[in-house]
């Protein structure tokens, strides 16, 4: 297995100067922050950090020490392992492009037994693609939401029960949906096995 194979960046240092681990918490940095919904100068003001160090940390030009770090991700409600990834990183050709299987990023939702894994390589797009894993009797809570936007989805494996605007519908493998996310929407696995869904949100809900 070559470098590429293991995800590592190769060289250390890329031509511009900037270490591939300088670049790679720079780009968690920004997609937490903006799953937050924050911008530079709201987390700057709850991190105790100048907006400077902050934009400085995004772009990969300065290293936050672990005191920083630490202001950081209490500012942003995540723990600090949030800025890494198993120790798996993208060359920095493939960031904020391609994710590969093991790097993938996950929201785990226990009590509502979910787990969403995140496709698309951040935050910033105008898409949001998530692979969405649903226990049986799991579900997206009691409660129909709402949320500016579309859902659109393919139902890989399983039975996908899918309530839209007050109706209820039963999708099986292979079946596909897509409706105004201003609909109250709510989603559960009714079956005995588990269920996979290729879920597509446009704008980026999280």
């Amino acid at each position: 297995m070559n470098d590429k194979d293991r995800g590592s960046a190769g060289p250390e240092t890329a031509a511009d100067g900037i270490s591939h681990e300088d670049r790679w918490l720079g780009f968690q940095l920004r997609t937490l922050r903006k799953a937050a919904k924050m911008s530079m100068a709201e987390l700057a003001a709850k991190a105790r950090l100048s907006v400077g160090m902050i934009s400085q940390i995004e772009r990969g030009l300065a290293s936050p020490s672990i005191r920083s770090l630490r202001q950081i991700s209490e500012a942003l409600g995540v723990a600090a392992s949030e800025f890494f990834n198993d120790g798996i990183r993208p060359p920095p050709e493939e960031m904020g492009k391609i994710v590969r299987k093991r790097g993938r990023r996950q929201l785990w939702l226990p009590k509502n037994g979910v787990v969403k894994h995140l496709l698309a390589p951040d935050l910033d797009g105008e898409t949001e693609m998530l692979l969405v894993a649903i226990s049986p009797g799991g579900n997206s809570g009691p409660e129909h939401y709402v949320h500016k936007g579309e859902d659109a989805g393919l139902v890989l494996r399983g039975e996908l029960e899918l309530w839209i605007d007050g109706h209820r519908h039963l999708l099986e493998e292979g079946d596909s949906f897509r409706f105004p996310s201003a609909l109250p929407h709510r989603f559960a696995n009714p079956g005995p096995t588990d269920t996979e869904v290729l879920w597509v949100v446009t704008p980026p809900l999280y």
